[in-house]
């Protein structure tokens, strides 16, 4: 599987961003699929994860209640809804796919995108 996230960029706090992760290959449909977001001089971290099948999500305490993680399997597309952005979701954000459902491990994953830039600043 490879992964290809778009559609970071430089918004405003409070702004929204929606972040996109096309996969290739016929084998899309039975990932889980994460986001995680590094910061400079900070490790990688959990943000949101999706089952296969859509039915099971799970967010980072930071973002819950304010980014959604979605899919469109006839697609082969894994989508990041952000809003109410704060300058500290500032990072690069990658996708990722894996096999185990629900984890926020970034280990677990199997393949990963190549990052997108998301900066939030006045």
């Amino acid at each position: 599987v490879q992964l290809q996230a778009s559609g970071g960029g430089l918004v405003q706090p409070g702004g929204s961003l929606k972040l996109s992760c096309a996969a290739s290959g016929r084998t899309f449909r039975t990932y889980n699929m994460g986001w995680f977001r590094q910061a400079p001089g900070k490790e990688r971290e959990f943000v949101a994860t999706i089952s296969w099948n859509g039915r099971v999500t799970s967010y980072a305490d930071s973002v819950k209640n304010r980014f959604t993680i979605s899919r469109d399997n006839a697609k082969n597309t894994v989508y990041l809804q952000m809003n109410s952005l704060k300058s500290e979701d500032t990072a690069v954000y990658y996708c990722a796919a894996g096999l185990v459902t629900g984890t926020s491990t970034p280990s677990r994953y199997d393949y990963w995108g190549q990052g997108t830039q998301v900066t939030v600043s006045s």
